[in-house]
């Protein structure tokens, strides 16, 4: 299993110079689980920074994973992780999302880059 974090989706959807490597990892999409609140900041930052339309098309595709809502046991261990670790709120929902489910995290996110389970893809 795999978690995409919002840098690769926005990347992938961008065709970023990253976006080849994202694209190796978004093969099989029924094998990526995806925290809900990475929909939430993909379709932000796509709809204020492409169109609708783009954002539109990477929410249909982010559709055909596993979307993980955020509920009270998920929030409450990711407020744990945050403490713990030092990470803002949505990275901690991320992180923690990826280590329930025993998922890698593949992120460009330097914040991320040491962490256990995370493949760390710089430009």
């Amino acid at each position: 299993m795999k978690v995409i974090d919002s840098s690769g989706w926005i990347e992938f959807a961008t065709d970023g110079p990253l976006a080849g490597r994202y694209a190796a990892h978004l093969k099989n999409l029924s094998r990526v689980v995806t925290p809900s609140i990475i929909v939430y900041e993909v379709y932000k930052r796509l709809k204020r920074d492409a169109s609708e339309e783009a954002a539109d098309a990477i929410i249909a595709e982010m559709g055909k994973t596993r979307i993980i809502p955020l509920d009270d046991q998920l929030a409450i261990l990711a407020a744990e992780t945050s403490l713990s670790l030092g990470l803002p709120m949505a990275d901690a929902i991320v992180y923690t999302t990826a280590q329930t489910y025993g998922a890698t995290l593949i992120t460009s996110d330097a914040d991320f880059k040491n962490f256990p389970r995370v493949i760390y893809l710089k430009n």
